[in-house]
């Protein structure tokens, strides 16, 4: 039995609709097997033919009509490791059938094998033209890439240790990327055993982290642009193509844009500097986001978004921000922080904003050693059992304590006004005062962080008590709001004097275009960086998408 056949048994798995393997591998009906051969062409195959192998880009899909196709990855020891066998009616491919990136696995023939084979073009044409096998399609690629990722196959090995800040930023990219990955806890090694593993790969502890990647040796903590370049996880830029939509930043407003403005027909590239969902990527769970009762986390909520945005042909550089804009000509062009230049006749900006840093002296130092600013399940497993500290007034800080609260001994979470009332959603106020397991400090701040390599004491002060307070306190969560992203721009568009961009009828008190036209046409802004934005996850999707509307009058109006 194969892997994949192993994690998907015949019966559906904890009653989960999608979670048989029927879904994750369809076996297509011969009226559906009718239609794909009218978009490619039928190819015998001699056995033992590599189709495709981990590492390339831009590959085929095949439709088995006789025969197999076995589907299958060499990890890091030079070890073949069979994953599962398409047959008659089986297809395949997995998300990276959607986009650009390198594939993560290979694919060879078998005895007497007959495929359909359609190019990367002929698969986008059947997408867009055949919408119940599109469905089944896209449904069987994120089951698999679940798959991948929860059993660690196709991917990397992340060797750490596991409360270092350069670990959990490895972690924290490959994770919200949904790239596989195992992680291999150093401090749980034993010198023996450690040590010869270590040496193996001629890494010592000192030169921790390390990732291991098949086919590309050992990284020594690697920055994040090149972990994303060896990985395969960057496009490829064409300097001459001219796109007609580049839009700067992939949280919710920015995916929107790109799902809309793709669907619609025009040649979309976004750019985004770690991982698509922006801020919304680090919510533990957002509970009113119209369309999810119980509610959905920022990151899967972001991966849907990128899933649907690729599956209509938009582009999604990450790992690389936009360092410059060029606005004094048309096309527009947009330099990237590795010096490589993209043009479009029409620019998004959904850059966001970075977190806010507390005012206390150590605060940066602490950043990645006590100091958080998201609260997904990898922070929240190092707070544990621990008291912790929740900084904010914001929807964003209450639904990180409440996420907390079912891990953490005890969540204090403090707030500089007298209430929460006015800035935080009423369903995250009434949880908070009800739960037994968070404290909530009106009035409050933090005035001293303290520790060694690492956060171990917390001062704070009511100031209308007067009462200033020491705790052993080593995880401190601060949501205290952010500055917007718009360095880059340049002089290009109207800011207001906090930074954050002018548009519609802010710009010298005359009416523009679009509510989400800037001062310079041609340029939109949307969601939290534009100046007035409600700074909701729904409403920033609802820019993105609406801003649609006025880039195609533009781009109309350029002929």
């Amino acid at each position: 039995m194969s892997s994949f056949q192993a994690l998907y048994p015949a019966s559906h798995e904890s009653g989960h609709p999608l979670s048989g393997r029927a879904h994750a591998f369809p076996r297509l009906s011969e009226e559906m097997i009718q239609r794909i051969g009218g978009y490619g062409r039928v190819q015998r195959v001699d056995a033992q033919t590599l189709l495709y192998e981990r590492g390339q880009r831009t590959v085929d899909f095949f439709l088995v009509l006789t025969g197999h196709i076995d589907i299958f990855e060499v990890d890091s020891q030079g070890e073949v490791l069979a994953i599962t066998q398409h047959t008659r009616g089986q297809f395949t491919g997995e998300l990276d059938l959607l986009n650009h990136r390198e594939v993560l696995v290979s694919g060879r023939a078998g005895d007497h094998t007959e495929v359909v084979r359609l190019q990367r073009g002929e698969f986008r044409q059947l997408l867009s033209s055949e919408p119940d096998i599109a469905e089944l399609i896209t449904r069987a690629y994120i089951l698999r890439r679940v798959s991948l990722v929860q059993h660690g196959l196709g991917g990397v090995t992340l060797i750490g240790h596991p409360h270092d800040p350069e670990t959990m930023r490895l972690q924290n990219f490959l994770t919200r990327n949904g790239y596989p990955h195992n992680v291999l806890d150093s401090s749980h090694l034993t010198d023996e055993v450690g040590g010869n593993a270590l040496a193996s790969f001629g890494v010592s502890d000192q030169q921790l982290p390390v990732v291991v990647t098949p086919g590309h040796g050992v990284l020594r903590n690697p920055s994040t642009a090149v972990l994303a370049d060896t990985l395969g996880l960057t496009e490829q830029m064409d300097s001459k193509k001219i796109y007609d939509v580049a839009i700067v930043g992939a949280g919710p407003g920015g995916l929107a844009a790109a799902v809309y403005a793709a669907s619609e027909g025009l040649s979309t590239i976004a750019i985004e500097g770690l991982a698509p969902g922006g801020q919304a990527g680090t919510s533990s769970k957002i509970e009113n986001y119209l369309g999810f009762p119980n509610g959905i986390s920022g990151q899967a909520l972001a991966n849907r978004a990128q899933i649907q945005a690729q599956k209509f042909g938009a582009r999604l550089a990450i790992s690389r921000s936009v360092a410059s804009l060029d606005c004094d000509e048309s096309p527009f062009r947009l330099q990237l922080d590795d010096g490589q230049w993209l043009s479009a006749r029409s620019v998004i900006i959904a850059s966001g904003a970075r977190y806010r840093r507390l005012g206390v002296t150590d605060c940066a130092g602490f950043e990645g050693h006590g100091i958080y600013y998201a609260a997904t399940a990898m922070e929240a497993n190092l707070s544990r059992d621990q008291e912790v500290i929740v900084v904010g007034g914001g929807n964003s800080a209450g639904q990180a304590s409440v996420f907390l609260s079912r891990v953490a001994r005890h969540v204090h979470h403090l707030v500089r006004g007298p209430t929460l009332s006015g800035t935080m959603s009423d369903y995250l106020v009434q949880r908070i005062k009800h739960s037994s397991r968070i404290t909530l400090h009106t009035n409050t701040s933090i005035v001293a962080l303290e520790g060694g390599g690492s956060l171990e004491w917390v001062s704070w002060r009511d100031e209308v008590r007067e009462l200033q307070e020491r705790l052993p306190i080593a995880h401190v969560f601060v949501m205290i709001g952010a500055e917007p992203n718009t360095e880059w721009l340049r002089q290009c568009v109207a800011l207001d004097v906090n930074g954050f961009v002018l548009t519609g009828a802010r710009v010298d008190g005359e009416p523009l275009s679009s509510l989400y036209a800037t001062s310079k046409p041609g340029i939109y802004a949307v969601g939290d960086v534009r100046a007035g934005s409600v700074k909701r996850v729904a409403s920033s999707v609802g820019e993105g998408s609406v801003v649609v509307q006025a880039v195609h009058q533009f781009l109309a109006g350029l002929g």
